[in-house]
């Protein structure tokens, strides 16, 4: 039996779009014909979300986050993914409020790593990912050594994933910078580069950096879709 896909997304928009095409693409692959992934989808505010972001207020957040996971569940899905990496910071609360299991994307993200060899990578992301030990954590439970870019890098990558691909704006001079914060990871001795954060993917792809790259989006979907269809890789 296949399952059903449980999308906690809007955060933002423009990258759970990308979840939804990839979630579709890669089953229509596996399948052929015109099949197409079997998911439900709660898209919150997001100026709600980035306001208690900002505001620290994390708990709300969660508290936010688990009614609407709760909802996916009696919508029958059968299994949740968390649209976005920053917001993983509260994934223990939201997974404690379903009965159905949460597909963490660090993990997916640190599985992918490791089948390619590799153990010190760069992590690209928002401030609160790229600062906290959330998810660093978590990769770094992994067996991985996690490097992030310096403080001035640090705040170009957060303001331009805000400020810009957030609201689906993606300019070349941004991309010019990221590519100056991976060579500045590279060079620090990064043997990959996370992108951590799902709208960064609307960026950078592996043409634009000497090292490979992990697309999380792409990660997620693809766990995610090999779940569903029953044969988990």
């Amino acid at each position: 039996m296949r399952q059903t896909i449980g999308l906690l997304g809007g955060m933002s928009w423009e990258s759970t779009a990308e979840y939804y095409r990839l979630l579709n693409e890669l089953t229509r692959e596996r399948l052929g014909g015109l099949h197409s992934a079997r998911c439900v989808l709660y898209s919150v505010d997001f100026a709600e979300i980035e306001r208690l972001q900002v505001e620290g207020r994390w708990e709300q957040a969660a508290e936010v986050l688990a009614e609407a996971a709760k909802a996916l569940e009696a919508a029958g899905a059968d299994m949740l993914l968390i649209c976005t990496n920053t917001m993983h910071k509260v994934a223990d609360q939201v997974s404690a409020a379903v009965g159905i299991p949460l597909l963490h994307l660090a993990d997916t993200t640190a599985e992918a790593v490791r089948a390619k060899g590799l153990r010190r990578i760069g992590l690209l992301g928002t401030a609160f990912t790229m600062e906290q030990d959330f998810y660093r954590g978590r990769l770094e439970s992994h067996g991985l050594d996690v490097l992030v870019p310096d403080a001035a890098g640090r705040s170009t990558v957060h303001e331009v994933i805000y400020e810009e691909l957030c609201r689906g704006i993606v300019r070349e001079e941004s991309r010019a910078a990221f590519t100056a914060v991976i060579d500045d990871l590279v060079a620090a001795g990064a043997e990959g580069v996370v992108l951590g954060c799902t709208e960064i993917e609307l960026l950078i792809g592996a043409e634009h950096s000497p090292v490979p790259v992990f697309p999380t989006t792409q990660l997620h979907a693809e766990a995610a879709v090999s779940r569903a269809l029953g044969h988990p890789e």
